[in-house]
């Protein structure tokens, strides 16, 4: 067994080299075929586990023209303060992996900021798969404060709360919300929210100066239905009751307006911090949430968003 694991260690340490000596050093596979001592097949195929393994990370930075005429023309049509959009992989309209990495960039460079910041955290997917790209920094002058509780239904960690892995990544003050994502009732997230600490926590979100969230649907497939936040009654009463979509679990219409009662009395998260004095950035992409996305923007729920290609072209519509 202990071979075995040496074996596997020591392939990704060879695919990390070749994926460095193609990608940062810029050889030809043959070269670092000839420089490793190995055939090119080889090298060809380490360079390949270096990105599947997630050991090489690599982001567009050439702006493509047409992704700029979109996100211009998405600009113009919500009045939005802050638009990229990224190519689109034909076959895979819904991939996040372009929109990961241009949100990560993002969030690096706004931790790159010398003066102090509050940066609020939403959940989802999408801005998993970004956080999970984010490079090693060192940002101790900053705060990160989660916008949504990190506790699942069963008592667990919530799979797609972020906020541990964006303190561990990039070494900032991370300010929690140990609660609930839903609260059983409403007098209960009352009472949660009246403890000192959470309070305390809430507020400082209040102060966000950008905010990063994801966007999720109401449909057929809900991601609050899927992980387990949300009851199937829930669920349609929302829906009959014309809710589209939802922003750390705040649910909202076609237009972009929360739905009063039902689930929004129940959830326990920060309310979404203002568009006046901060930004908010919506990371979201895919055809099922279009229509969430839209309705976001149409009320600036977001004043900012990171998509793709695809999606944007459907907001155009």
């Amino acid at each position: 067994m202990a071979a075995r694991q040496d074996n596997s260690a020591t392939r990704l340490d060879d695919a990390a080299r070749a994926g460095w000596l193609y990608y940062v050093a810029g050889n030809t596979q043959d070269q670092i075929a000839a420089k490793m001592g190995i055939s090119r097949q080889s090298a060809q195929r380490l360079v390949s586990l270096s990105i599947s393994e997630g050991l090489i990370k690599v982001r567009l930075d050439h702006p493509i023209g047409r992704c700029l005429d979109l996100a211009e023309r998405l600009r113009a049509r919500f009045g939005l303060d802050h638009c990229e959009v990224v190519p689109s992989d034909p076959e895979h309209t819904a991939s996040t992996v372009g929109v990961a990495s241009a949100a990560a960039a993002e969030i690096e460079r706004c931790l790159r900021a010398p003066d102090p910041i509050v940066m609020a955290i939403g959940t989802g997917r999408t801005l998993k798969a970004a956080v999970e790209q984010l490079q090693p920094m060192e940002c101790p002058h900053h705060k990160v404060v989660s916008l949504t509780g990190n506790i699942a239904p069963d008592g667990s960690a919530a799979f797609y709360n972020v906020i541990f892995n964006v303190a561990d990544t990039v070494k900032a003050r991370s300010f929690p919300m140990p609660l609930p994502v839903i609260a059983s009732t409403a007098r209960e997230r009352e009472l949660l929210h009246a403890q000192p600490m959470i309070a305390s926590t809430l507020a400082l979100a209040a102060q966000a100066n950008i905010t990063f969230v994801g966007v999720g649907h109401l449909g057929a497939d809900a991601p609050l239905v899927v992980d387990g936040f949300m009851s199937e009654v829930d669920h349609k009463a929302l829906q009959k009751a014309g809710a589209v979509g939802e922003i750390c679990g705040w649910c909202f219409d076609a237009e972009g307006r929360l739905v009063e009662g039902l689930i929004n009395d129940r959830v326990a998260s920060a309310p979404i911090p203002s568009r006046e004095k901060g930004l908010v950035i919506a990371i979201a992409v895919g055809d099922a949430k279009a229509a969430a996305i839209r309705a976001s923007l149409v009320r600036r729920l977001a004043n900012g968003l990171i998509t793709n290609e695809r999606t944007a072209e459907l907001l155009l519509a």
